[in-house]
């Protein structure tokens, strides 16, 4: 009979989420990449631009500002190589190591690592600092 009633049972795909990573909005400028949509991608991640900016400065090799509404890379960089950037940079310090939602914030940092903790499910684990 158990059987029979788990036949009966919908098949269940894995878990829809409709949260996107936001793709890079860039502009290259002579020798500089401007990325337009900072303020999206940072409000996506719950993390202060600067953050990302960190982060970008050492993935890329090349020193990166924030002016006004864009992020500036002192480096001509394509536009895949930044999309693929900022989506390790969400795979590593954004979404969740457990449940894989992208509610996660920062609690601290100690000793060259990141403490994070997710609000959905309360997991809480470190991660290496960029």
């Amino acid at each position: 009979m158990l059987d029979r009633a788990f036949s009966k049972l919908p098949i269940l795909s894995e878990e829809k989420s409709d949260f996107q990573i936001p793709q890079v909005d860039s502009l290259v400028q002579g020798n500089k990449t401007l990325i337009r949509n900072i303020d999206q991608i940072a409000g996506k991640a719950r993390r202060g631009k600067d953050e990302i900016a960190k982060y970008l400065t050492k993935e890329l090799a090349a020193p990166v500002s924030i002016s006004g509404q864009n992020l500036d890379i002192s480096a001509k960089v394509n536009i895949s190589t930044l999309n693929e950037k900022i989506k390790r940079y969400f795979e590593m310090y954004v979404i969740c190591k457990e449940c894989h939602k992208p509610d996660t914030h920062v609690e601290g940092r100690d000793r060259g690592y990141i403490k994070i903790a997710c609000e959905a499910c309360g997991a809480r684990y470190t991660v290496k600092s960029y």
